[in-house]
Order: structure tokens, then sequence, then C-alpha cells
């Protein structure tokens, strides 16, 4: 009879009732995963502002799997062509300009891309703050009746990145929410926050993410998706060199 009254009692529990919560590693792979699935075709434009002026240009972006991604400008004119190939921590650039096709020294993974303020460790969205970084809960918060997780990173000991520590603020529904990035005095020196949240490809996705520089006023870059597909597979001709010089024509059906 307790067997039965166990048994009857365990299943009208809620499922997931007696689920282990997820850790601080769970929930951010959970919101890269988010934005670039197992692979990802995104339209996408970026604007550039400074105080005294501002630019925007056109771009396709694919990614496959944690890693690798392609990046290839398609407006204005003058920078039609541009293209960024990142797989693992190699990158290539490729300007049509110069016809040449050039490797990035790893020490330049942080600098600025294509005169943003993302980094080359940004457009590809990186999934280094999971693998070089130790993560902890920080007290959570709420936003529109959502839990919202607070997770600081702070670098280990070997790891050859930059900053002092990182704050993420992710939605409980896997959205990136922002992003903060601190030198090593504990400086914030730039934030990237996400807004304009809808459905993409079935999934609730920022369709902007605003990089602020902290350091100079007026000085952001945000990318506006304007259609995307996730789990698009690829093919493995796009993540070459060949390819970044002469492209083949390729989009998700």
């Amino acid at each position: 009879m307790r067997k039965a009254l166990l048994f009857l009692v365990l299943s009208i529990l809620p499922l997931g009732a007696g689920a282990q919560p997820q850790t601080a590693v769970e929930i951010v792979r959970a919101a890269i995963q988010n934005l670039r699935g197992q692979s990802s075709y995104m339209d996408q434009k970026m604007a550039v502002h400074r105080p005294d002026w501002e630019r925007e240009t056109s771009m396709v972006s694919i990614t496959r799997g944690d890693k690798d991604a392609l990046v290839r400008f398609t407006a204005p004119a003058k920078d039609a062509g541009n293209a960024t190939l990142k797989l693992d921590q190699s990158m290539w650039v490729f300007t049509p300009r110069l016809n040449q096709v050039i490797k990035l020294p790893a020490s330049m993974m942080a600098q600025s891309w294509a005169g943003s303020d993302f980094s080359y460790d940004d457009l590809a969205k990186s999934d280094r703050v999971v693998t070089d970084y130790e993560l902890v809960f920080k007290p959570a918060e709420e936003a529109n009746g959502r839990r919202v997780y607070v997770i600081e990173a702070t670098p280990h000991a070997d790891a050859a990145v930059v900053w002092g520590k990182e704050v993420l603020r992710i939605r409980d529904d896997n959205v990136l929410l922002e992003r903060a990035y601190y030198d090593q005095q504990g400086t914030l020196v730039r934030r990237m926050v996400a807004s304009r949240i809808e459905r993409l490809d079935g999934r609730p996705y920022p369709r902007e993410l605003r990089m602020i520089d902290a350091e100079k006023d007026g000085h952001w870059t945000v990318v506006m998706t304007e259609a995307g597909h996730f789990d698009v597979n690829p093919p493995g001709y796009l993540f070459t060199q060949s390819n970044l010089r002469n492209p083949r024509p390729w989009a998700p059906r």
C-alpha cells in the first residue's frame, strides 16, 4: 500500500519538480546556444556611431558549431566583399581591394573588428567565457516578470584573456540581456545590451545588440538582425580560405 501511495504521489508531481537546478555554466552555455544554435545564418546591419559621424553596413553572418564563423559584408559598395573567417582560435580577413587573405595573430582577437566597438571574438559569439572563466552566481534579479540570472565570470589564472572579469545577465528563457566587461582594476570598459527581443526562427532572440564604450561618450555600435535561421547545416566549403577569397553563393533553404 505504501509503495502504491508513493507511486501515486510521484506521478502527480509537476514534471521536473525533482530536477537539479541549473549550474552557472549550464545557463551561460544555453544563452550562447540560443544566440547561435548548432549553426546559424543571419542577415544583419551594423551601425557604428561616433559623436560626429555614423556609418551603416550590411552583412551576412554564418556560424558552425561553437567556434567557427564567417562574416561577409554586402553593402555599401566600398565594403562589399570584405570578410572575416574564424576557425577555432585562428582567424583570417580578406579585403578585395588588396586581394589578400591575412591571418591575424591571437593577440588581436580582442581588438576592434571592422572599426566597430565589437571585437573579433564577439563576432563569433565565442564560448570562451565558459572555458576560460570561473562562473559564479550573484543575487538574481527580475525584469518584466521574468527571473534574470546574474553571473560573474573571473578568468582562470592561466587563461589568455584581456578582461579582469565579466558580468552576464541572462533571462530565464536563455536570452542574454547584458554582458559587462571590466579591466584588471575592476573598471567597467564596455557593455553589450540586448533589445527588441522577439521570436526569430522559433526562439526568443535579441534583434539588436548594442556594444557601448563605457570610457568614451557617444561611442557605440549596434548590430541589427533583420532575418535569421538556425541549425542550417552550412556546407564545409564556406569555412575555407579559398571561399574567403572567392565566395561561392549559398543560403539556407
